[in-house]
């Protein structure tokens, strides 16, 4: 009994020497595919692509002037736009914020509204004033259309304000987001998405150190809007515009200024 007491340990020893083989052989070949698999050779081992530059160039095949159809077709813009006030288009990229049918409608309603009582006011100052008269009832009628005149004025003022604060509110959200604005001579305006940056490194979360670092010596200063601008190498009456918050900068798009939306 003793004899194969001996004889059963040694083939267990045998046993156990070949399991730890293979498991060692298996841990080796694991150990080389995954090494094999990294080495700068192979395709799941090549370098990541560089980010696309946003840039005189464009971004996502999307070019300064470039038609609205042209860039339509290229399907990196949606289908729909997602304002369409001032007569200018403005388009998501692929994947961008959707169109709101009530910002819309209420962009549409206000810009209505103060077209037509900004002609009635401009109408009205095309006539000449009436003539005063002698009675107390043609004082009257005069103080009565002379209120109804201020209030005609009045109202038209505040329309205007009230558009000016729509496009305010669109211009914010479509840089922040990102896209390409269409006028009548096509892209008027290209908005940089938040991950994009320029070949300089600026982009959303960009330092203003940094910004001025890169750009004061091109030529930065600030625009009518209140955002910094400096020219776009080789793309005339092409600037780059910066959106500022605190420290930080906010958005980046280039735009030409001189280009009208309808």
């Amino acid at each position: 009994m003793k004899g194969v007491s001996v004889h059963k340990t040694r083939t267990n020893r045998r046993i156990s020497g070949r399991r730890a083989g293979v498991v060692l052989t298996a841990a080796a070949v694991l150990i080389g595919g995954v090494a094999c698999s990294s080495s700068p050779g192979s395709p799941d081992g090549a370098k990541p692509a560089a980010p696309e530059v946003f840039g005189p160039a464009g971004y996502r095949g999307l070019t300064p002037g470039m038609a609205k159809d042209a860039a339509l077709a290229g399907g990196k813009l949606a289908s729909a736009p997602t304002s369409t006030l001032d007569g200018c288009t403005d388009f998501s990229y692929t994947g961008g914020p959707a169109p709101d049918p009530a910002r819309m409608k209420a962009e549409a309603d206000i810009e209505a509204k103060a077209k037509e009582l900004n002609k009635k006011a401009d109408e009205l100052q095309t006539k000449p004033d009436p003539k005063p008269g002698s009675s107390a009832a043609d004082s009257a009628k005069a103080a009565e259309k002379d209120a109804a005149d201020a209030k005609l004025y009045a109202d038209a003022a505040l329309a205007s304000a009230d558009l000016a604060g729509k496009r305010e509110e669109r211009d914010k959200a479509f840089v922040a987001a990102g896209g390409a604005s269409f006028g009548k001579d096509g892209l008027r305006e290209l908005a940089a998405p938040p991950e994009a940056k320029t070949a300089e490194g600026i982009g959303a979360g960009s330092s203003l150190a940094d910004l001025k670092t890169a750009y004061d010596a091109k030529g930065m200063k600030t625009g009518d809007n209140g955002r910094f601008q400096v020219p776009v190498d080789g793309k005339p009456d092409w600037v780059y515009e910066f959106t500022v918050n605190g420290d930080k900068v906010g958005s980046v798009s280039m735009v030409n200024p001189k280009s009208k939306c309808a």
